[in-house]
């Protein structure tokens, strides 16, 4: 079905508060969930929702927690999120880097003991909209591994995502905001809610095995995920792993740590200014001038023009705020389920 943007915010908005979260908190996480569909990223959408549903039922997501700085170094910064919605804690991360990063021209900090922290783009896009660059390595833990080392069989890692922004003076900002396996997880759910196949080099079977089935997936006996790019996806998802996991949340995918079945992220944050060499003037012009010789590049046969990272975001945002979100039966079918088991009416959704 289609809905409007404004609707699925007030009814997602509507199953937080249901699930014990402050208004506030409940329409942040609303917000930041459907500009994810908008987006043209839907794994990361409404979509999400049973899980949450499912995770706070078993009391692995706290939907009014906060984030509690625990190291305050100047520019060095550690936060806990308490397994507070990440959403939420995230967005106060970041605010806290951003704040600090005017005195201090560059910030590092840790997150850790986040809950699903979402599209981890727009925690960039916070950061490239006030200004500045941001590196953001990430890693997710809590259930079991579901991504396969380059060369093996078994799951190793999950999808660790990485993303990279850098500023733009009067226009949007480059946001590279990527999984390291080869699609995302919740790409990998959907395309097996609908019945849909994924791209070759996406999952392999319990053989290591190409296979191009989601099912594989959820069903015994169990495949798994392949990194992006072969060895070199493979190498900056173990980074993520190590940076964002064994640095800043001292929680990696290693079997020693628990796995009780919940979605943890952990993530280690550079914000810097781009003028922290004196040279803003001179950057904003060399970034202008790459960009527009990237998108002076002739498109290939087939393709309609060249992209740069964040674009084809814009163009989703623009088409879906217009149009009105897609969400397939069987999501949608899930939504409604959290939200009547919650005791709200949802006949206006639903018509």
């Amino acid at each position: 079905m289609r809905i409007q943007p404004s609707a699925l915010v007030e009814l997602v908005s509507e199953i937080f508060v249901s699930f014990g979260a402050s208004s506030a908190h409940a329409t942040e996480v609303s917000e930041h969930l459907v500009q994810a569909n908008l987006k043209g990223h839907d794994s990361h959408g409404v979509g999400m929702i049973p899980a949450y549903a499912n995770n706070l039922k078993k009391g692995y997501l706290d939907p009014d927690a906060n984030i509690n700085v625990i190291k305050d170094k100047g520019p060095i910064l550690l936060v806990d999120g308490q397994k507070g919605f990440g959403q939420v804690v995230g967005r106060q991360a970041t605010d806290l880097a951003l704040k600090r990063v005017k005195d201090t021209g560059i910030v590092c900090l840790g997150l850790r003991n986040a809950h699903h922290l979402g599209r981890i783009g727009s925690y960039g896009e916070q950061c490239g909209n006030a200004g500045y660059a941001s590196v953001h390595f990430v890693n997710v833990v809590g259930h079991q591994p579901v991504v396969v080392a380059f060369g093996g069989r078994e799951p190793r890692m999950t999808t660790n995502p990485f993303c990279c922004v850098v500023p733009r003076k009067g226009a949007p900002p480059v946001v590279l905001d990527m999984a390291t396996s080869a699609v995302a997880m919740g790409k990998v759910r959907v395309a097996h809610i609908k019945g849909d196949q994924v791209p070759p080099g996406a999952l392999v079977d319990h053989e290591g095995q190409d296979t191009t089935n989601p099912d594989v997936i959820y069903r015994e006996p169990r495949g798994a995920m392949s990194p992006f790019g072969l060895h070199k996806g493979y190498g900056l998802a173990l980074m993520c792993e190590l940076m964002g996991g064994a640095l800043a949340g001292e929680w990696t995918a290693q079997p020693e740590q628990p796995r009780p079945g919940t979605i943890v992220n952990n993530m280690l944050m550079f914000v810097f200014d781009p003028d922290i060499f004196d040279g803003a003037q001179q950057f904003e012009k060399e970034v202008e001038a790459m960009l527009a010789y990237i998108l002076s590049s002739t498109p290939a046969k087939g393709v309609d023009k060249v992209r740069i990272p964040g674009q084809p975001e814009q163009e989703a945002m623009a088409d879906r705020s217009l149009n009105g979100i897609e969400i397939d039966e069987n999501s949608w079918s899930g939504i409604i389920a959290v939200a009547e088991a919650h005791g709200l009416n949802v006949s206006a959704y639903s018509g």
